[in-house]
């Protein structure tokens, strides 16, 4: 990335953006996965895992491999978690499928993220990709 940061730092930022839109407009996100308003519970939930991005992101702000690993795990095992909502709530299914999806690329960018530190690529965009 430019300005001398890296690929992880990146994705530290945007994860914490989104999580701090999560946190501060749950209505609209909520709209946008539901395509309805979200009920009380919901905004609740999506400020919640707010919260669970904003600290998650300043965990891995200058990540080291054992904690791309750790956040990949931690948003597959969201990712699983909302395609069980899905499954079992006709009402949320839109909206755990649509945050199925946010976790699960989270979670292969950390991925990417962690395979290019191996290959000693750390800010190189092309480990992401090779």
């Amino acid at each position: 990335m430019r300005g001398g940061h890296s690929a992880g730092e990146g994705l530290a930022l945007a994860r914490g953006t989104w999580g701090t839109l999560l946190l501060l407009a749950p209505g609209a996100v909520g709209r946008l996965y539901a395509g309805r308003p979200p009920d009380r519970l919901s905004v609740g939930v999506l400020r919640v895992l707010g919260a669970r991005q904003v600290v998650q992101a300043a965990l891995t702000a200058r990540p080291g491999r054992r904690a791309l690993a750790a956040g990949a795990a931690v948003d597959l095992t969201h990712a699983a978690s909302m395609v069980g909502l899905a499954l079992v709530d006709r009402q949320r299914r839109r909206a755990g499928l649509a945050d199925a999806g946010v976790a699960t690329a989270l979670a292969l960018v950390g991925l990417g993220l962690y395979r290019a530190q191996g290959q000693g690529e750390v800010d190189a965009p092309s480990g992401l990709l090779g």
